[in-house]
């Protein structure tokens, strides 16, 4: 992609910046390589930088500190086919889910999940939480740094790859299949584009990478992503405030720790506590079962006072009984973890269901009784299929039925 609209035009040859990340993946370093050529000086590749990742203005004609000429060469050039929102849809409860088409024609979804402020009554029960906190694997206690109180927290979860490779029974994105990895320009374009969707008073804290596909699938994307949503000069992200969630990797696990030093939010997609059912709903646990996995956990570099999220799906019939909590309780000791409770959210292509609220409460009663600190998740954004496991690639058809009912 070139910067220079025309050969006639002052900022250079396109073939110059052919050696470099897309746009979006680009550091302040790239920016530079990239503007140099063109006539432009290494204070505006900086300025440029902090436009699209410290602002979110991905639009170069509002980039009004930079020299015209390289707006203009930027707007028909590298910023001319940078992914946008197609479409988004509001939740009654004020979730939003945005549709991101990319530059091939495919399309991702993503969604802003704000924090509920004031009485939580409606809640099933005194241990439920709301999805932007559940989903964050930041601990109360950590020492984090301050945010605006006067605005909302607003908890984004993105995608990592067109469709997933999974095929996990109560999960959407993964009935067509995967398609392709994103690469780390689209997954940061998710945060980009979606800080213009906020609304007056909102603020974009926290980071989940639970949307379409996963994450460590596409590990290096996903990595070059991370580093750039923390970048000093842009976005600046804590990597305290970015969760990334996996069905069970093993050696990327490992690969995460070390190289985060165990900093950034881990949350593990566990749903069975044994192999059997676990390898039923999540073909994964065939490559790497549990005491694989469990052991991948006990290993993880975790710094003081944090702890792994472990997510887990309640299915009616399947893996919800009081023998299931009393495993799971079992299986987890002496590992520090928090336990997010997920009703199952309802697909088109299964016919599983979550079970009964009062199935619900005994099995968080059994691992609260355990010493778990145990969360139901409150369901959000279920009325724009925007809830967890409801995200699929638009207009994609199942290749196989999912689940066994």
């Amino acid at each position: 992609m070139s910067l220079a609209p025309s050969s006639s035009s002052p900022y250079g040859d396109p073939a110059l910046n052919s050696n470099l990340p897309p746009p979006l993946a680009r550091t302040p370093d790239d920016w530079t390589q990239a503007v140099r050529p063109l006539g432009a000086r290494t204070f505006h590749a900086k300025q440029l930088f902090r436009w699209l990742h410290g602002r979110g203005v991905l639009d170069p004609t509002r980039m009004t500190d930079l020299p015209v000429p390289l707006r203009d060469a930027l707007a028909t050039g590298d910023l001319a086919h940078v992914p946008s929102i197609a479409n988004q849809w509001r939740s009654l409860d004020g979730t939003r889910k945005l549709l991101i088409a990319l530059a091939d024609q495919s399309t991702v979804e993503t969604v802003l999940i704000p924090a509920v402020s004031g009485p939580k009554a409606r809640l099933p029960s005194p241990l439920a939480c709301d999805d932007a906190d559940a989903a964050a694997a930041v601990d109360d206690d950590d020492d984090l740094e301050t945010t605006d109180t006067a605005r909302v927290r607003v908890t984004q979860c993105i995608s990592t790859q067109v469709g997933c490779a999974m095929g996990c029974a109560f999960c959407a994105s993964g009935v067509a299949g995967l398609k392709r990895h994103m690469t780390a320009d689209e997954i940061v374009a998710q945060v980009l584009l979606a800080r213009s969707a906020l609304d007056d008073g909102e603020q974009l804290t926290n980071v989940v990478l639970m949307g379409m596909g996963e994450p460590l699938h596409n590990y290096d994307a996903t990595v070059q992503a991370i580093r750039l949503l923390g970048h000093p000069d842009g976005l600046a992200l804590s990597s305290r405030r970015i969760t990334v969630s996996t069905s069970g990797l093993v050696p990327e696990i490992a690969r995460l720790g070390h190289d985060f030093g165990g900093n950034l939010g881990l949350a593990v997609s566990l749903h069975a506590a044994d192999d059997e059912l676990r390898s039923l709903l999540m073909p994964i646990n065939r490559k790497y079962p549990l005491a694989d996995l469990l052991a991948a956990l006990r290993a993880y570099p975790l710094p003081r006072r944090r702890r792994i999220t472990i997510e887990y799906t309640l299915i009616d019939q399947k893996n919800a009984g009081l023998t299931d909590a009393r495993r799971l309780a079992k299986l987890l000791r002496g590992i520090p973890v928090k336990v997010n409770l997920i009703p199952m959210n309802a697909i088109a292509a299964s016919a599983m269901r979550p079970p009964p609220l009062d199935v619900v409460l005994a099995f968080q009663r059994v691992l609260v009784e355990a010493g778990y600190s145990c969360f139901i998740r409150r369901r959000r954004g279920d009325d724009v299929s925007a809830a967890c496991g409801q995200l699929a690639l638009l207009g994609a058809k199942p290749k196989v039925r999912v689940g066994r009912d």
